[in-house]
């Protein structure tokens, strides 16, 4: 399956969940683009089949919170890529001194 098959795929099953809440379709299909990922989109499924949450303000709140981990993830990803290249420079024998 291909990423963009699991994408709909799991959009499909939060939009579901969404309105079986009784919010509109609409809101699950804006969650699950501002999301972004498959992952992140099965975690907020989990959220709202585990807390059932009664306000459209809990729902976003969760949604932010994913989003904002799946951020931090990827910044945390991108420091340890540059950290090693640099590393990698510094080992290899780059040196100011011989220029």
């Amino acid at each position: 399956m291909d990423n963009k098959e699991l994408w709909t795929r799991t959009c499909s099953k939060l939009i579901a969940a969404i309105t079986s809440l009784g919010y509109p379709e609409e809101l699950g299909y804006q969650i699950a683009k501002h999301i972004g990922s498959p992952q992140g989109i099965e975690r907020m499924i989990s959220y709202l089949s585990h807390v059932r949450p009664n306000k459209v303000e809990m729902v976003v709140d969760e949604m932010i919170s994913i989003r904002s981990e799946i951020d931090a993830w990827r910044d945390k990803k991108a420091s340890q890529q540059a950290n090693a290249a640099y590393t990698e420079m510094l080992n290899s024998g780059y040196n100011d001194e011989d220029e």
